[in-house]
């Protein structure tokens, strides 16, 4: 699986892409292949692609997500049978 941040560069959003995509490759290091940066020429685009899809929009998710809640997003994108222990959210208890 590859994965793709797409950033603005005159957003200064560079190191946040660098920072999520190590977080990323140290989550997911087996299933993926490969996590890229693209410097965006629209200003103040930042979105995540997996195999070219995005599964995560700043603009329409209404923000960065956390770090918890970016690994759920790929998760339920790449792997979603992946436990991600302490990051995982919670399970209804009955």
């Amino acid at each position: 699986m590859k994965l793709t941040i797409v950033y603005c560069p005159k957003c200064g959003w560079l190191l946040r892409s660098a920072w999520m995509a190590q977080e990323l490759l140290t989550t997911f290091e087996t299933e993926l292949e490969e996590v890229s940066l693209k410097p965006s020429k629209i200003g103040g685009a930042f979105q995540i692609l997996a195999n070219d899809k995005v599964i995560l929009d700043r603009k329409t998710f209404g923000g960065f997500p956390e770090p918890k809640v970016l690994k759920q997003i790929v998760r339920d994108a790449i792997a979603p049978t992946k436990d991600l222990g302490h990051s995982d959210s919670k399970k209804n208890e009955a």
